[in-house]
């Protein structure tokens, strides 16, 4: 894979620096890449289930992301957008969710979107990310 078969990372110098917060401005999608559609991952584990601490299921729903992406046969530096979805958004749970980012995309990080929300699909999940792939 060569550099420029990548999504382009973009922060535009005008902006804040997004990076510290586990993100990127824009990501552009190589024009030979086809585009994979992930469905929000959640923190379950192997067996269905689910810690009650809002950290390990945004550990275990970045590991399962990562599952995905291997099923894929691409990385996460194949990543161009990522959408997480947070019960009872606050403040204090942006420190989990950019260390489990950064652990999973180190310096290439994805455009992202946090939607906060009153409820998820099962009553215990507190998290959900879906993502955009562009696949080779």
């Amino acid at each position: 894979m060569t550099a420029n078969t990548l999504p382009r990372i973009v922060n535009p110098a005008p902006l804040p620096d997004p990076s510290p917060n586990g993100y990127s401005t824009a990501v552009i999608a190589p024009a030979s890449a086809r585009l994979a559609f992930i469905s929000g991952q959640g923190g379950q584990d192997h067996s269905g289930a689910l810690s009650p601490d809002f950290a390990a299921q945004v550990r275990q729903a970045y590991a399962n992301l990562g599952a995905v992406l291997g099923g894929l046969g691409a990385g996460p530096e194949r990543v161009v957008k990522l959408t997480t979805y947070v019960v009872d958004h606050d403040p204090s749970k942006l420190g989990p969710l950019t260390e489990a980012v950064i652990a999973l995309f180190g310096d290439r990080l994805p455009a992202q979107t946090l939607v906060g929300v009153s409820a998820l699909a099962i009553p215990p999940m507190l998290f959900e990310v879906e993502a955009v792939v562009a696949v080779d």
